[in-house]
């Protein structure tokens, strides 16, 4: 606080060069300093000041993409790649997002490929966005074959649990599967999920093999994913058609 005060007062010093002589000579007549008007004024100002940053601090994003690596879905990963990339170039300052694999037990740290808080200078925040784009790629040019399961669940838990230690006012989870949910046997997933005011969003639902046979498959999954959802606070949304990405954030 000692260095902040001497700093506006050598403010305060400099600006008084400026100052109209009807100020000064009031200054004089009440055995005020110039310097020391100014100086009060400037804290004033700062004090103002101080809730807009925080009302823009409160209005901050926060974006969780899972992206399924199981089986034939890592085909699909160019697609992720195309979301990541507008993703970064749609976050701002002081957004946060994090990109993570689906494999066959998603609630785990280690699972979560590039996460970031953009900085608040614009020269480094896009110094962050191209690191992460960077892990992105190296992590879809060095992954072999897909995972043997799919825990969709856990990864979802693991990306509220992110969204929600931001504090972000926008939450946002992204989905990138089929949503073919396929767990090893000792997991146990069956439970409400606590997904409170944030924005799940299932991206390129593609159709499986026997969804061709019965349709009835498909609609199935996309509804049980949105009770689960929903039942749990969240809000639901499908975009299959990724040429409006326009539509991922920022819809409410």
């Amino acid at each position: 606080m000692r260095n902040w005060q001497i700093t506006i007062t050598h403010l305060a010093d400099l600006i008084l060069r400026l100052v109209p002589p009807f100020i000064v000579q009031w200054s004089r007549r009440y055995s005020i300093r110039p310097c020391q008007v100014l100086h009060k004024g400037v804290l004033l100002v700062m004090l103002l000041f101080l809730p807009a940053c925080q009302q823009t601090q409160q209005g901050q994003r926060a974006v969780y993409l899972l992206i399924d690596t199981s089986g034939t879905y890592t085909q699909e990963l160019t697609k992720a790649q195309a979301i990541v990339h507008y993703l970064l170039a749609t976050l701002n300052s002081g957004d946060s997002i994090a990109v993570a694999r689906i494999d066959s037990g998603s609630f785990s740290e280690k699972d979560i490929i590039a996460q970031v808080t953009f900085d608040i200078r614009p020269s480094t925040a896009n110094d962050q966005k191209r690191l992460f784009k960077h892990k992105l790629e190296q992590f879809v040019n060095t992954l072999k074959s897909g995972s043997r399961n799919t825990d969709i669940t856990g990864g979802v838990i693991q990306a509220s649990d992110y969204v929600n230690e931001t504090q972000a006012k926008e939450k946002y989870v992204l989905i990138f599967s089929d949503l073919e949910e396929d767990l090893p046997k000792s997991h146990i997933r069956n439970f409400q999920l606590d997904m409170q005011n944030i924005h799940v969003v299932a991206l390129n639902v593609t159709k499986l093999r026997q969804d061709n046979i019965d349709p009835r498959d498909y609609k199935k999954r996309l509804t049980d994913w949105q009770q689960r959802i929903e039942q749990g606070g969240g809000h639901w949304r499908v975009v299959n058609d990724l040429e409006r990405l326009d539509r991922l954030i920022g819809f409410q």
